[in-house]
């Protein structure tokens, strides 16, 4: 979106915001959304920022190690130029940018934290709950608060036997009609990668991979499979996502960064430990939401801690080309003459 259109929904907001930040009763469970000072002023004076998620913090690794991940993501956002934006819902109030202090009390409640989807903002709310963001959720505060970038590690898709299962990720759905561009080293590894693209076909996504031809696999660089199509630079991908802002096309974008060579293990590797994670998970019954962090935990387990440091190094990666894009897309839009009405 231009600058115009985010400046018109944060004056939008601030209506309901300030009751919260002030720390007023609100009316309701309606405009309970809290977009920090930082983010808030980065926005309105058209800076770049990038959102971030928090379910990788609760629900992708133990205290202290996801606190010193989360604050080590971002700080690679700062020292590339960009504002970073956590994103999660706390005593029920969703909060666009985390302070130190509540990014801890997160890290500490961990997977007490409910793993929160778009379909479970509304409860989380209304509960006046504790929710770590996954990509969808994320994405839909994102927008609310006109972020166009959010980076993360890897996002879902559909899962493997999924043509029986029907289990297939909110992330695709939400990717088809929330114009958010998300950064990531593809989708996760234990998921279908050839049904995941075909799905963000039909739903109209533009999915670009980073200097490259090849949809990455998460932990490696390489699947097999030609990406629909190709961004060397991150000017190349703000002039992408600037040309979707103005078509008006109403969906995100997918852009598929490989993890670097350096900390990609290896692919029969994993492989092997997917296939036999996905069968303990079917043994004992985990479905839903409690598969893929089951799983992630697992392989990582089977893998030595191998693709636990992978998804660490592939976060701060993905980190570090969002914010380069986010830096490339501000001075796009600053070289447009956008300026605030």
């Amino acid at each position: 979106m231009a600058k115009s259109s985010a400046f018109s929904r944060i004056d939008n907001l601030q209506r309901h915001i300030n009751p919260v930040q002030k720390g007023g009763r609100d009316n309701g469970i309606t405009g309970l959304i809290k977009i920090s000072p930082e983010v808030s002023d980065a926005l309105s004076s058209g800076r770049a920022v990038v959102a971030l998620e928090s379910t990788v913090i609760t629900h992708g690794m133990p205290y202290p190690q996801n606190l010193e991940t989360a604050q080590d993501v971002m700080a690679v956002v700062r020292e590339n130029g960009a504002i970073p934006a956590t994103i999660a819902i706390l005593d029920g109030v969703p909060c666009i940018g985390l302070s130190i202090e509540e990014l801890e009390r997160l890290a500490k409640l961990g997977r007490k934290a409910r793993k929160t989807a778009r379909r479970d903002i509304a409860h989380v709310v209304a509960t006046r709950g504790n929710g770590a963001t996954t990509v969808s959720a994320t994405m839909v505060f994102a927008s609310m608060a006109g972020i166009p970038i959010f980076a993360t590690g890897g996002i879902g898709g559909v899962h493997r036997h999924g043509e029986n299962t029907m289990d297939v990720s909110s992330d695709l759905t939400e990717l088809g009609k929330t114009p958010v561009t998300v950064i990531s080293a593809g989708v996760k590894s234990i998921l279908d990668i050839p049904r995941t693209l075909e799905y963000l076909e039909t739903q109209g996504v533009c999915v670009a991979a980073y200097k490259t031809e090849e949809f990455p696999a998460f932990f490696t660089h390489t699947s097999g499979i030609k990406a629909p199509c190709r961004v060397d630079t991150p000017d190349e991908c703000a002039r992408l996502i600037d040309a979707n802002m103005k078509l008006n096309l109403k969906t995100g974008i997918l852009i598929a960064c490989p993890i670097p060579k350096e900390y990609s293990a290896s692919g029969s590797l994993v492989e092997s430990a997917i296939q036999r994670a996905i069968r303990e998970a079917r043994e004992r019954s985990i479905t839903g939401n409690a598969e893929t962090p089951f799983l992630l935990e697992r392989v990582n387990e089977l893998t030595g801690g191998a693709s636990l440091a992978a998804n660490i190094a592939l976060l701060k990666n993905n980190a570090i080309i969002g914010a380069k894009i986010a830096v490339s897309l501000a001075q796009l839009h600053e070289s447009d003459g956008d300026t605030k009405p």
